[in-house]
């Protein structure tokens, strides 16, 4: 049986565009989609931290050390510029690589560049 697990994320990254008549995807800055580990073309969850709306596309490459993150087609009706995401990307594990996993977790500063790298995330405390 496979477990479907996180297998990166860019936490708190902010929208520079939202492009409705542009091709349907999301431009991320590259040198953000290197660290995390997304591929191009790789399906992407989107969740809006400004007005809770949360939607599934695929990633586009935006240009290195640019600081996008454009929201486009559709989904720009979803975004809007200056909105707080979260972008992040799941797999499918078998229960040895499962044990194993480490998910990839990249924090933005608020002009998208990398605030610092994890590959865990804390305990909530109640």
């Amino acid at each position: 049986m496979l477990s479907r697990l996180l297998k990166c994320k860019i936490h708190r990254a902010v929208v520079t565009h939202a492009e409705l008549h542009y091709e349907g995807s999301c431009a991320i800055d590259g040198v953000l989609m290197d660290l995390a580990g997304i591929r191009e073309y790789e399906e992407i969850h989107v969740w809006n931290v400004t007005n809770g709306k949360r939607f599934t596309t695929y990633a586009i490459r935006g240009e290195d050390d640019s600081g996008i993150i454009s929201v486009n087609g559709g989904a720009a009706h979803q975004a809007d510029v200056g909105d707080l995401v979260i972008i992040a990307t799941f797999g499918d594990f078998t229960e040895v690589e499962a044990n194993l996993h480490k998910p990839r977790l990249v924090y933005a500063n608020p002009d998208n560049t990398v605030n610092h790298t994890a590959n865990c995330i804390p305990v909530q405390i109640a």
